[in-house]
């Protein structure tokens, strides 16, 4: 069930009423837990059992970390994190492994080739190692252990719905459960900040629906073979499209997690803070997907060491946790090199970063921003062609295709749906610059606000793609 479909806008609805009627008060915690359930089941209801026995995993060992013998804590939390990552790697990385390493005609690799993929198993994974390593770290610190109940079934109830709230469980944020569970308790429908639903939400759906939609109909041309035959600007502009798209899907589905979440009383950390502006490929990653780099970075690579033992280690700390995120993103070998790509860049500007200093140098942020931008983007191309054939074929269909007519159509659709994501970016720039020089400007601001809001509820009614599926529910 898409965040677009008729379907889910009832689901949303319908879910509203009960969980804000007085007479259902005490039942608002089941009641999204029955619509998250069912949220699920609409999409992969042959798999619901999966999500159900993960959350099953964590009720048992969480509830033993606190309420079990001391001495085994430690083994609890340890092998409930083992289980998470196993059923993850089983299902996830198994037809990799069978594709990789056993030979085709194989019974064995041919069942694990045909494993299904289960909508948002990295999610609701990392939500449940959060949930046990969290509660490890806090299990003497008596405000946390109070949110861990005695009594087995209310444990049961609040994992269940740490781990499966709708509006976050395919396609994250990934909420840690030191910021969710203290959040769990009665909420009232005056307490709604109804502004700040209403333009995340706007915003959420324009950014999917109208830049994420439109774009995904043209940059189908990547798709190999056909962009064999296209020109080397095409081919570029194709990149760039493929760029605006993937943040416009996500970004766009991070921002109706958010306010879907508002809706119901409960805070969801921010996924995205314009990363195109970013100057450094360190600052991309605070402001790209922050859930889940602030998650490799706390459960990862900190634990790993972090910047603790001297440059080398560090650069092997920096790859290896980036690897294994690119390997989070999708199972394929591109991911992996994604990751690595990502892990070589932080490396490299940590080591010339320490070594020289130029931020003294005229325009020296213009030009780091231009060339982390291109970076990015040229490695999103791992992206939108696992195959490393077909990365190879485009890359070399950019450098022989000079001579090729340009596909102005094409082009100009891309540079149209570009333009909001740009303009997205340079509001931010311009509304953090004005507000710090003049306060009174912020008024001004709100003002212009209001109206462009306005502009982005009728292009979503008016101007919306064909829908597709959130690009990040493959991971």
């Amino acid at each position: 069930m898409l965040f677009t479909n008729p379907e889910f806008v009832a689901l949303v609805l319908v879910t509203t009423f009960l969980y804000y009627s007085p007479i259902l008060r005490r039942w608002q915690v089941p009641i999204l837990i029955g619509a998250s359930l069912l949220f699920y089941a609409y999409g992969q209801a042959n798999l619901l059992w999966l999500l159900l026995l993960s959350v099953g995993i964590n009720i048992v060992s969480s509830y033993l970390v606190i309420y079990g013998r001391v001495g085994l804590r430690k083994f609890h939390a340890t092998w409930g994190v083992i289980v998470n990552l196993s059923i993850l790697l089983f299902f996830k990385y198994g037809p990799l492994l069978g594709h990789t390493f056993l030979p085709p005609a194989n019974e064995v690799g041919a069942w694990l080739i045909s494993l299904p993929l289960p909508i948002g198993i990295s999610f609701f994974t990392f939500q449940g190692i959060s949930l046990l390593v969290d509660t490890y770290r806090n299990r003497d610190i008596p405000a946390y252990r109070s949110l861990i109940a005695r009594n087995i079934i209310k444990h049961a109830q609040t994992v269940l719905f740490f781990k499966g709230f709708f509006p976050q469980l395919v396609s994250g944020p990934i909420v840690k459960a030191h910021f969710f569970l203290p959040q769990i308790g009665p909420k009232r429908l005056t307490d709604v900040r109804w502004e700040y639903c209403f333009r995340t939400l706007v915003l959420g759906y324009f950014l999917k629906m109208v830049v994420a939609d439109n774009l995904k109909d043209h940059t189908v041309l990547m798709t190999y073979p056909y962009f064999e035959g296209l020109s080397s600007l095409t081919l570029l502009m194709l990149l760039l499209g493929y760029s605006m798209q993937i943040f416009a899907d996500f970004a766009g589905y991070s921002l109706i997690a958010l306010g879907l979440a508002a809706l119901f009383g409960y805070q969801f950390p921010v996924n995205f803070n314009f990363p195109y502006i970013s100057a450094s490929f360190a600052e991309f990653w605070r402001r790209w997907h922050i859930s889940l780099s602030s998650f490799l970075r706390e459960y990862l690579y900190i634990p790993l060491g972090g910047n603790r033992y001297g440059q080398v280690r560090t650069y092997l700390n920096l790859m290896a946790t980036m690897v294994l995120g690119g390997l989070w993103h999708g199972a394929a070998w591109s991911y992996a090199i994604w990751g690595l790509a990502h892990g070589l860049a932080l490396a490299a500007e940590r080591f010339v970063s320490d070594r020289i200093d130029h931020r003294h140098v005229r325009g020296w942020r213009v030009l780091r921003v231009g060339l982390v931008f291109g970076y990015v983007t040229m490695t999103w191309l791992l992206f939108r062609l696992p195959d490393f054939s077909h990365v190879w074929a485009y890359l070399q269909a950019l450098a022989a295709n000079l001579h090729k007519p340009n596909d102005m159509l094409t082009i100009w659709f891309i540079g149209c749906y570009t333009i909001p994501v740009v303009l997205y970016h340079a509001h931010y720039l311009l509304r953090e610059r004005a507000i710090g020089a003049d306060n009174r400007l912020y008024g001004r601001f709100q003002n212009v606000d209001m109206v462009t809001f306005g502009l982005l509820l009728f292009l979503i009614i008016t101007n919306k793609g064909s829908s597709g599926t959130f690009i990040y529910f493959q991971f």
